[in-house]
């Protein structure tokens, strides 16, 4: 399975599956699922599916699949194509503000900007893109807002870049911004805790779980998940039980290991993945869960 598609563009390509493989995708930009529905319209071996990687277990169970899938990505980051970098890939100069990575429902991004409040707005700046200029964006946007709706990418970007004082190297000064209004309207946080259970229920003995992680609040509830599934049932510290009696599922089988001078080279990414590798077990039987995190 492959949780976040998007394009196929990281994934090898599901063509190199063996011949009796499948691989079941899952997206939620209906411009990405019909770009792959074209590029791949002639593997058999491919299901395509729109929506949240949080309907995961549902597209598992509607084809049987519960407890038979081998392995499971999940590729948290935006493709190149729905960069967070408003001046970049297809968050053209004048694309709206509306629900990133094609999330169709509920609020939209343009909608949530010109009615949250001030607070609220340097909140979701703050916590969820860790800007630290979030009140001075935020009272950037409640100015602008009064004059005129922000409604496209280009103007969000010019307010941004108005109120930081500073630039980082290499890095538009409204990324934070946009990764932090993303996060948000899309739920992506509250859909990775929903998720994870769900994907070692679905996974196979000897089934993988990789998740590759661009920001900390994600990397960190990835970890947290690991680490209680590693520490099994609570028990009472005066408890007489043996740790085969401890039930639980994941075990760390190895260091955090950072890619080369090569790959670093080779990667257009800011930063080098490092990765951390467990071990579940389940009836006596494992499974794998990989830990990638960029930046």
């Amino acid at each position: 399975m492959d949780a976040t598609f998007g394009r196929g563009g990281m994934r090898g390509h599901p063509r190199t599956a063996r011949p009796d493989g499948r691989l079941l995708a899952l997206d939620r930009d209906p411009q990405a699922v019909a770009s792959a529905k074209q590029q791949f319209a002639d593997e058999v071996r491919l299901t395509i599916v729109h929506g949240p990687f949080s309907m995961l277990g549902r597209a598992v169970d509607e084809r049987g699949w519960r407890g038979r899938v081998n392995g499971i990505l999940f590729d948290l980051g935006v493709s190149s194509r729905n960069s967070t970098n408003p001046h970049a890939g297809s968050a053209s100069h004048r694309r709206p503000t509306r629900h990133a990575h094609g999330h169709t429902r509920g609020e939209s991004a343009a909608d949530w900007l010109n009615r949250a409040a001030e607070q609220e707005i340097a909140d979701v700046l703050y916590q969820l893109g860790e800007e630290r200029y979030a009140r001075r964006i935020a009272r950037a946007i409640l100015r602008t807002r009064e004059v005129t709706p922000i409604t496209t990418t280009k103007q969000l970007a010019e307010v941004v870049a108005g109120a930081v004082p500073t630039r980082e190297r290499s890095k538009d000064p409204a990324t934070r911004s946009f990764q932090a209004i993303r996060l948000h309207i899309n739920r992506e946080l509250d859909e990775l805790r929903e998720t994870l259970p769900q994907a070692l229920e679905v996974l196979a003995p000897h089934g993988r779980l990789v998740v590759i992680s661009f920001h900390s609040l994600e990397d960190r509830i990835v970890k947290q998940f690991m680490r209680t599934q590693e520490k099994g049932k609570e028990l009472p510290l005066d408890l007489p039980v043996r740790h085969t009696e401890i039930q639980s599922r994941l075990k760390v089988i190895g260091k955090p290991l950072r890619a080369d001078e090569d790959e670093v080279r080779r990667n257009r990414g800011r930063a080098a993945p490092c990765y951390a590798l467990l071990k579940s077990r389940r009836q006596h039987m494992f499974k794998q869960l990989v830990l990638l995190t960029v930046g």
